[in-house]
């Protein structure tokens, strides 16, 4: 699937604007503040999930809008969007063809992942955004990863507050909890665990090339016995009400990544190595999806060329054109993109993109 047409109202620093691209590689290029990365912003929240900023939903709108935004994309002929209303500026509204959806359905038409500059620190920080990451790789194989996500979330929260606020708990409510944790845990654990295996494999085979090879594995959270974590999550209601949290489950998981060729873990890596990793994982990532899922995601890839030499640039552009798919990456410099072939070069200026 690729998006043929994005619509903006009142996102970011857009009033609006309309873009048509092709359903190859599309690039913009404009001086840093014009707007680009609030489009690629744009087309990320067709996917479950906060987008590649992460923000919170009344922080998207335009400041000086009517209050509320929209993103909208006619994607395989069919007419996606999302956004708020002013009146309710954190409540995240779907519609697909007209109707009301929840956010977890667009997993369903759109696999979407990205790269940006604030992920070069991913190998190095804290064990979350490693996590959010994986999930994003782990949605694009499994739709309904998502909404496991969201169920598991929901029962952690409530079994943490009657913890936090009840002193004598009723234990059948936590049973209850506790049951709803276990069978979406081990769900998001499952589907965590292929895509680590497939794509490890993958990239393990792999021939040495211009982007970094990466080793893959979990650590934090053993996922294979739901009854051993129904029993630890009964045992240790004690524990995590002291600690005000749950402190055994898939939201204790890790991925851990490391550099195959050169034998160690990718946080001790030069901060260009770290990104060739990343690379190397996205690129792999979106031939095993388009293998097992019989579609390629929509890559975002924001200021990528500029950190690459002029030959691992070109084999870049050689494969995101060899592997087809829609790819949307952004520059400063039109001369970055030199040489890439057929695509559609954009150019984005005081927040009006024009080209195409």
């Amino acid at each position: 699937m690729s998006i043929a047409r994005l619509a903006l109202t009142d996102f970011r620093s857009y009033a609006d604007a309309l873009v048509a691209p092709g359903p190859g590689l599309v690039v913009l290029t404009g001086e840093n503040g014009a707007g680009k990365t609030n489009i690629l912003e744009a087309v990320s929240m067709l996917a479950p999930g906060r987008g590649l900023r992460g923000a919170a939903l009344g922080e998207i709108a335009r400041s000086d809008g009517a209050g509320g935004f929209a993103v909208a994309a006619r994607v395989g002929g069919a007419e996606i969007g999302t956004g708020t209303l002013a009146a309710q500026p954190e409540r995240r509204l779907v519609r697909i063809n007209g109707a009301a959806a929840a956010a977890t359905a667009l997993g369903e038409w759109l696999a979407i992942l990205w790269l940006t500059p604030a992920m070069d620190r991913l190998f190095t920080e804290a064990a979350g955004g490693r996590r959010r990451f994986l999930d994003r790789l782990a949605l694009a194989l499994a739709p309904d990863h998502a909404g496991h996500a969201t169920r598991y979330d929901a029962a952690m929260r409530a079994r943490n507050k009657l913890l936090a606020t009840d002193p004598a708990p009723d234990p059948a409510w936590l049973t209850a909890l506790e049951a709803r944790m276990v069978e979406h845990g081990i769900a998001l654990g499952a589907a965590r665990a292929l895509v680590v295996a497939a794509l490890g494999a993958r990239l393990a085979a792999a021939p040495e090339g211009p982007f970094a090879r990466a080793g893959l594995a979990l650590a934090g959270w053993d996922d294979g016995d739901g009854g051993a974590f129904a029993a630890a999550l009964a045992t240790g209601r004690g524990r995590d009400a002291a600690a005000g949290r749950t402190l055994v489950g898939p939201h204790r998981a890790d991925l851990i990544v490391s550099h195959l060729d050169k034998g160690q873990p990718a946080s001790r890596c030069s901060t260009g190595e770290q990104k060739a990793l990343l690379l190397g994982i996205v690129l792999a990532h979106a031939d095993l999806v388009a293998e097992r899922a019989g579609r390629r995601p929509v890559l975002l890839l924001d200021e990528v060329a500029a950190h690459l030499d002029p030959a691992r640039r070109a084999a870049l552009f050689a494969r995101l054109a060899d592997g087809g798919g829609q790819v949307w990456m952004t520059g400063t410099e039109a001369s970055l993109f030199a040489g890439i072939g057929t695509a559609t070069l954009l150019s984005v200026a005081d927040c009006r993109v024009s080209g195409g």
